[in-house]
């Protein structure tokens, strides 16, 4: 059975585990062949039951000890069967692990695997791959596998002495390793295919091909009966377009041309197959096939050549039509580069299977297309191979006419096989060249409810790239699939309720592909498609939940979605849907809290419909990060508001929150380091955050190159070193220099969040001095003066005005211009105001430069500074003024500038 079975099974190629079995019928066939003759070998045939194996065939099993019975000796969760053998066997089962040495055991073992003897049976053929040199020895196994040597079971039994090798012969006569459905039938027939597909065509090679006898056997032979048993399959005719007529006997040996042999035969081999041919007839025969099969792979190579050039053409087509439409979604991502099939796909049955489908498919009437597409749903389409040989083929693009016919049959068939298809990338991609999703769009206006819902359902997968999802927008797709929703939500039929509800189904699976580009969420918030998908929420089906959610969750990315979410009530059917034990629908109920959380408004109706009970129950998730992710992000966004704060606090938030700072991913850590500088700003919590050890990690963090992470760490140590006992660990942990390291970082949100947290560290270190003068490289403060980000002008004056304190500091400063770029800043933006002016200030205590500041022109800009409405702008200018008011020529400025006038106001 060992090359009987390798060509009669099905294995996998194309995935990384190769020694896997495909789910396919003649599998599923040859393993119940195979367990029926391991069920019933103990009770006929005992004597080779009990024969032992060269060596244990070994596997990974289901099977535990609490499953056998009687006849085995078990000690916790070992067994050893009672049957003695030659050997000093090991133990027969171990933990997830089982060995074998005879048939019989192997019998009781799979009896014992009840409702698994299947996957028990398949699992030992994958884990003995080379079972036959296992079973038998390697010296029979090798010369089995030799060109036909011992293919005559008489001749095997002659060539043994002792009594284990007539068992062995027993055990090839009981057709083991030559069972019929085991032999070369399904390798016969692929060639049979490939000869038959010379026969066809204008160019063909081959007269024809056939069978001498149209009546096949149960397992596959046409030879009858008292021939099987002497190997062979079947008889065939093969006429040449130069030649006569051959006529050919296919067997477990080869393929043999009728009335040759002898001396004067050609012996023809390769690794698959086996010719005897006489010298002419042969040969002539031999150079035909090998023609065919160069002819062949030149029309594959030219089919991929098209294919290739159709692709570069449809997207010079496409530049065009994007180039009419500006958009936030017109960056095409780039393009993946396309797994084309192995070539040894071509030489494959699926592969002629499929050839041959799509021919009857394009050539056949309505009845032959509605069976041909009944028998492709068949084929295995979670296989980009399989796919991508029907698109070459031609298959796709009839697919896609089909949707443009008035059959609503064949529109159905379709489009259950385009929904398989089309999860595969390339094909999406195709189907929108091939002008697919347009016909698809069209196809939502049907009257036959299924057909819309199989449509929309294909869209969802089809709409995962940007250019598609602009498409279906364009086609007005949005208000196609919004109004599949209102169709459901206004259905009265109780007959046509479960088709509308599946098509409304659908609709949320497109909507939510769609919603992933800008203008579709705009579209579908214009479309009314909110308040409709919040009417959906009352739903009690999951698998039209999360669809919904997910397109809320999406489009609460844009303001108007979210005023619209908070108007109509949608956030209590939110915060109900928390509650729910499906983990995929708390997911999005989560994330879009968190992203309509930004609101005040809906902060609050979280807290009013007891939201923030099952969000912090989510934090116990701690294996499903993305759950976790989820739930934490909800968390930060709610306690922007300090009623949420407080009930988080009666939960012990806090502490579950530290205890996510370590061993997470980015996405958990981002949320948790936000999440505590909302906390933070209570001062009661600044306690908790140092009794929990939650400033260390936040310090470790630090050396993280994630830049929203940084962000928010950094913001968090700033609300922690306000107080003086944590900026003791803060600097025992050195963080501070790693603050000041941040400076250096390229992201502006980094630089000026890093400052805004030196400043408090500072004002509060025990050893300011000490902590200040440990800073390196004072000359990037004047670099990152002339930022054009207001954010980072703002938090760099603040830490001026802290450095400023110190006059060693300020000597550097002033030596590298500090003066003349505080003075430039001053008839800048009003958000600046405030800390400038506190920087000039302070800088004004160092030798001339109460002068040099005067000079420079900063007197001017602070007068009009003490007009502001907002009292600390004012109070900083009059300190500013105070100290410039040492120079004389800075009085007489003032004095013109009405800055008494001002004063007295």
């Amino acid at each position: 059975m060992g090359v009987s079975l390798s060509k009669a099974a099905q294995w996998t190629t194309f995935s990384p585990d190769a020694s896997k079995l495909k789910s396919t019928p003649t599998n599923e066939a040859l393993l119940k062949e195979i367990l029926t003759f391991v069920e019933q070998i103990g009770s006929q045939h005992p004597q080779e039951a009990d024969f032992t194996f060269e060596a244990p065939l070994q596997w990974r099993t289901t099977v535990v000890t609490s499953d056998l019975k009687s006849d085995y000796h078990i000690r916790d969760s070992t067994a050893w069967s009672h049957e003695t053998d030659s050997r000093e066997a090991p133990p027969l089962l171990t933990p997830f692990t089982v060995r074998v040495r005879s048939l019989g055991q192997l019998s009781m073992l799979i009896q014992a695997a009840e409702d698994k003897k299947l996957e028990e049976v398949q699992a030992c053929l994958e884990g003995n791959r080379d079972f036959l040199v296992k079973i038998l020895g390697p010296r029979i196994a090798s010369q089995l596998l030799e060109d036909g040597a011992y293919a005559d079971v008489e001749s095997l039994k002659e060539d043994v002495k002792d009594e284990a090798s007539e068992i062995k012969a027993r055990l090839v006569a009981l057709r083991l390793f030559c069972c019929p459905s085991l032999k070369s039938e399904s390798l016969m027939l692929v060639e049979m295919d490939f000869l038959q597909f010379c026969s066809e065509g204008d160019d063909r090679l081959l007269k024809s091909v056939r069978y001498t006898s149209d009546f096949e056997f149960w397992n596959g032979c046409r030879a009858p009966p008292w021939r099987q048993a002497q190997g062979e399959i079947c008889y065939v005719v093969i006429e040449s377009v130069d030649t006569g007529s051959l006529n050919v006997t296919c067997c477990t040996a080869g393929v043999f041309l009728n009335g040759v042999g002898g001396p004067g035969a050609l012996f023809i081999s390769n690794s698959r197959k086996e010719f005897i041919l006489n010298s002419a007839a042969g040969v002539t025969l031999w150079l035909l096939l090998f023609h065919t099969y160069i002819m062949y792979i030149h029309s594959v190579t030219c089919r991929l050549r098209d294919c290739c050039s159709f692709r570069k053409t449809s997207s010079k087509a496409t530049l065009a039509e994007l180039s009419s439409e500006t958009s936030s979604e017109s960056e095409e991502e780039e393009e993946r580069p396309e797994h084309q099939p192995e070539s040894d796909f071509y030489l494959s049955s699926e592969f002629l299977q499929i050839k041959k489908l799509v021919k009857y498919l394009k050539k056949g009437d309505q009845k032959v297309t509605l069976l041909m597409l009944c028998c492709m749903l068949d084929l295995d389409l979670t296989q980009d191979s399989c796919n991508l040989a029907i698109r070459d083929e031609g298959g796709l693009q009839f697919l896609l006419n089909l949707l443009d016919t008035n059959e609503d049959k064949c529109k159905i068939g379709a489009l259950k096989i385009l929904i398989r298809m089309s999860r595969c990338v390339p094909i999406q991609r195709s189907m929108e060249d091939m002008l697919g999703v347009r016909s698809l769009v069209n196809n939502l206006d049907s009257e036959v409810t299924k057909v819309k819902a199989l449509a929309a359902e294909t869209i969802a997968n089809v709409a995962n790239f940007p250019r598609a999802r602009r498409t279906v927008r364009q086609s007005g797709g949005i208000e196609k699939l919004i109004k599949l929703l209102d169709c459901f939500l206004k259905s009265q039929k109780k007959s046509d309720h479960l088709e509308n509800m599946e098509a409304a189904r659908c609709g949320a699976l497109a909507l939510w592909s769609c919603s992933r580009s800008t203008k579709n969420k705009k579209a579908i918030c214009s479309a009314g498609g909110i308040p409709l998908l919040g009417c959906l929420l009352t739903s009690s089906l999951e698998s039209m939940l999360i669809p919904v959610v997910g397109t809320l969750q999406e489009c609460a990315s844009e303001e108007s979605s979210r005023i619209t979410i908070q108007s109509k009530d949608i956030i209590k059917n939110l915060v109900k849907n928390l509650r729910s034990n499906c983990t995929d629908l708390q997911i999005q109920c989560s994330m879009a809290l968190f992203k309509c959380a930004e609101d005040t408004e809906t902060r609050d109706l979280v807290r009013k419909y007891k939201g923030l009970k099952p969000l912090v129950e989510l934090l116990n998730n701690t294996n499903n990060k993305e759950l976790l992710a989820a739930a934490t992000g909800a968390i930060w966004k709610c306690s922007i508001s300090i009623e949420n704060v407080l009930i988080f606090q009666n939960d012990k938030v806090l502490e579950s929150l530290a205890g996510l700072l370590t061993a997470q991913p980015e996405e958990v850590l981002i949320n948790v380091a936000g999440a505590l500088t909302e906390f933070l700003q209570v001062p009661a919590n600044k306690a908790v955050i140092r009794k929990c050890d939650g400033i260390k990690p936040m310090i470790q963090l630090l050396l993280s190159t994630n830049q929203a992470l940084l962000v928010n760490v950094t913001k968090a140590i700033s609300a922690c070193a306000t107080d003086r006992e944590n900026m003791k660990i803060i600097d025992e942990l050195d963080g501070i220099s790693l603050l000041w390291s941040l400076l250096q970082n390229p992201n502006p949100e980094v630089q000026a969040s890093a400052a805004w947290a030196i400043c408090p560290c500072i004002g509060n270190s025990k050893d300011a001095m000490r902590t200040v003068l440990s800073f390196q490289g004072f000359g990037r403060i004047p670099d990152l003066l002339m930022s054009t980000n207001n954010e980072v002008l703002a938090s760099i004056c603040a830490v001026i005005a802290k450095l400023a304190k110190y006059k060693n500091i300020l000597a550097t400063l002033t030596d590298l211009g500090i003066v003349s770029l505080l003075t430039k800043l001053t008839n800048t933006v009003r958000k600046l105001r405030h800390h400038l002016s506190d920087a000039i200030c302070h800088c004004c205590q160092f030798a001339n430069n109460t002068a040099a500041f005067g000079e420079a022109g900063a007197v001017e800009p602070l007068v009009r500074y003490m007009k502001s409405e907002d009292i600390l702008v004012r109070q900083s200018a009059t300190m500013a003024l105070f100290q410039l008011s040492w120079d004389p020529n800075n009085n007489l400025t003032m004095l013109s500038r009405g800055a008494v006038k001002v004063s007295c106001v």
